[in-house]
């Protein structure tokens, strides 16, 4: 069977202990980076033999796995850090599993995106979860669709782009848009900073972040004008 494992995006202690008992009970882990996985195996004292699993050889070694899967092995997939197949690899490999009848069992787990949208005051009632942008051509169809969506949404976006992304948003959602951007999730030097779009915009200029960034954005609510009160 096929484990989708979360790893924890900050702190280590996020970890679960059924996690850290399956790490080491399967065949074999599956890495995004094997290099970072090996620093979290070692913290843990966990041997378990590694291989490579990213979006550049997904396709490539998918029928492999799924061959030794289906003769009984039982293998471990993990990212570099939070959940398999939120905005990292595994979505191939579950749907190839589901559909040659291979069991695929989830841990619940660390996942960036929840602690940032319950944390950042927000309603979280309903919401949509965007991911990551398109990094140049359909960047603003997409900030454009979601800017027009009743409910929260969020994004991911990486440190470089962020300055710019927070622009375009104040400039289409407008700028006393509410909205939370967390970085560093679970770790030491967790921010978490809610104000209206344009007041982050002057927070974050000029300011160096690391890591990957959540984006929560509180839904379009459309003004009635005075005709439609009366």
């Amino acid at each position: 069977m096929l484990y989708l494992i979360p790893t924890p995006v900050g702190n280590l202690e996020d970890i679960t202990l059924r996690a850290i008992r399956l790490l080491k009970e399967v065949d074999l882990i599956l890495a995004e980076d094997t290099r970072t996985t090996k620093k979290l195996l070692t913290h843990f004292e966990i041997d378990t033999p590694l291989r490579s699993y990213h979006i550049h050889n997904e396709h490539k070694i998918q029928e492999d796995l799924l061959a030794r899967l289906e003769t009984g092995a039982s293998f471990a997939l993990v990212t570099d850090a939070g959940t398999p197949g939120i905005s990292d690899p595994g979505f191939l490999l579950v749907r190839s599993c589901v559909r040659q009848g291979v069991k695929v069992v989830p841990l619940p787990g660390a996942t960036a995106f929840v602690p940032a949208l319950v944390a950042s005051g927000i309603p979280c009632d309903k919401f949509y979860f965007e991911g990551f942008l398109p990094h140049k051509k359909g960047k603003k169809t997409r900030l454009d669709f979601l800017a027009a969506l009743p409910n929260t949404f969020v994004l991911y976006e990486s440190p470089h782009r962020i300055q710019k992304t927070l622009e375009q948003l104040s400039e289409i959602c407008g700028g006393d848009r509410l909205a939370c951007v967390a970085r560093e999730i679970s770790k030491l030097h967790e921010e978490i900073v809610t104000l209206p779009l344009a007041k982050l915009v002057d927070a974050f200029k000029g300011k160096k972040v690391k890591g990957e960034l959540v984006v929560v954005v509180a839904g379009h609510t459309p003004t009635k004008n005075k005709a439609d009160k009366a």
